[in-house]
């Protein structure tokens, strides 16, 4: 889990108030069956933002996160000394695609995603692509694929790898307009406009929602309240 502050500086003030934070939320998202992949705060004019990134192996729905925000918004909200007596907005979404493959939950949880990964000894790696076929005690079996460098270039198959944990490198989902069949990117979290009550909508809603994935922002006043400033 990462709890780093990706804002332009880093202060000593801040990186205390983002790990108290992190201390008091992550047992709230762990008690609820998720795991708490980054908890960032930055500053946002006179307000502070607060993005809480959550995952599990049958991913996050609109109504996971609508639910988790209203428990994330009650610990924030009784921080006294750091949130609970200025404004802030909430952010509870689910990782994108970018997010580096870090542990093994994070392969798991992208199995049949074509990835790109440095593989190999530590000062020898080479970059390899392939599809996460299986997610194994010892490592990530990859089905390797060559090509597709050059403009109408198709890539090929070339062969199963299994690459052991202590080898993997930095490793990236690559974006495709497809996705694998089975996939639970079906689950991924869409936009909800501001003000919509997320406890009236029926269970046919999430047929509508789009893939793509987005935050839901949950904006608070003074104290958490939720008024105006």
């Amino acid at each position: 889990m990462s709890t780093r502050d990706t804002s332009a500086a880093h202060h000593p003030a801040a990186d205390r108030t983002t790990s108290r934070l992190t201390s008091s939320v992550e047992p709230v998202v762990t008690a609820a069956g998720y795991d708490l992949e980054e908890l960032v705060v930055r500053a946002a004019g006179q307000r502070s933002v607060v993005r809480v990134v959550i995952d599990c192996d049958a991913g996050v729905s609109l109504d996971d996160v609508a639910e988790l925000s209203r428990a994330v918004s009650e610990v924030l909200d009784a921080e006294g000394d750091d949130m609970g007596r200025s404004p802030y907005v909430l952010e509870v979404t689910s990782p994108g695609v970018d997010r580096p493959l870090s542990l093994p939950r994070h392969w798991r949880r992208n199995a049949g995603r074509l990835v790109t990964v440095a593989v190999g000894p530590e000062r020898a790696r080479e970059q390899v692509t392939g599809r996460v076929l299986r997610v194994q005690d010892d490592g990530v079996v990859l089905a390797v694929e060559k090509g597709g460098a050059k403009k109408g270039q198709v890539r090929r198959a070339v062969g199963e790898r299994t690459v052991a944990w202590a080898e993997l490198g930095e490793a990236r989902v690559q974006v495709e307009f497809t996705r694998p069949p089975g996939h639970r990117d079906a689950g991924l979290v869409a936009t909800v406009p501001e003000g919509d009550d997320h406890d009236d909508h029926d269970d046919d809603h999430d047929d509508e929602l789009d893939d793509d994935l987005n935050d839901l922002n949950d904006e608070h006043g003074p104290s958490g309240s939720g008024g105006e400033e």
